[in-house]
């Protein structure tokens, strides 16, 4: 799981050790930027950086920062490899036919689009989930959480992805949630699209 680059010394100036990445992990478990006045709802490569610089004094560059979040199974993904192969037929047929027709709808209404999943994050103690949004630009905003069986997607995630300020979100979900386990009763402004998935829910 560590992210240290080939070259480069665990631990060195423009590096975390192995300790520090663990204690990273786990400052940002259950926790948002905000809770640490940081000016975000959702931790991104700004954040943790920023985070990064306050917790070791290490100023890293925004590609160091993405190297670590890429090592945790954060970051943009082809649609066909989140589904399975069985899938795969499907989800070319959704990008040709539905995906245009959320992005017109989301440019008419200066709507933000996400690509909503979940990962395990391997190597830390107790496990953890990465909940990932990913936005048709690529910039990628997440939270860390403690895996469960059958977890339902966080009303808060989809709360947070949408912001203080109420902005119009379209977020497509992978088959890390099936639809009985989305939130009911969300706000107009945040609107749901299920990939195709031989496993949803009707």
């Amino acid at each position: 799981m560590a992210a240290v680059r080939r070259g480069q010394r665990s631990g060195a100036q423009g590096t975390l050790s192995r300790d520090q990445e663990l204690e990273l992990i786990e400052a940002i478990r259950g926790n948002h930027p905000d809770g640490y006045g940081l000016d975000d709802e959702l931790w991104s490569r700004h954040t943790v950086a920023a985070l990064i610089q306050r917790r070791f004094q290490l100023d890293l560059d925004l590609r160091d920062v993405g190297a670590y979040l890429g090592a945790w199974g954060l970051g943009p993904r082809e649609p066909r490899e989140r589904a399975c192969s069985l899938c795969a037929d499907s989800v070319t047929r959704w990008m040709e036919h539905a995906y245009p027709a959320i992005l017109r709808s989301a440019q008419e209404h200066h709507a933000d689009v996400y690509w909503l999943g979940r990962t395990r994050l391997h190597g830390v103690v107790p496990p953890a989930d990465v909940l990932s949004a990913v936005s048709a630009r690529g910039r990628t905003r997440f939270m860390i959480a403690t895996p469960s069986v059958n977890p339902p997607l966080p009303r808060d995630f989809l709360l947070r992805l949408s912001g203080a300020a109420g902005r119009t979100v379209h977020a497509i979900v992978d088959s890390s949630w099936p639809t009985a386990r989305w939130p009911r009763r969300l706000p107009p402004r945040i609107v749901l699209h299920p990939l195709p998935s031989c496993g949803r829910d009707a």
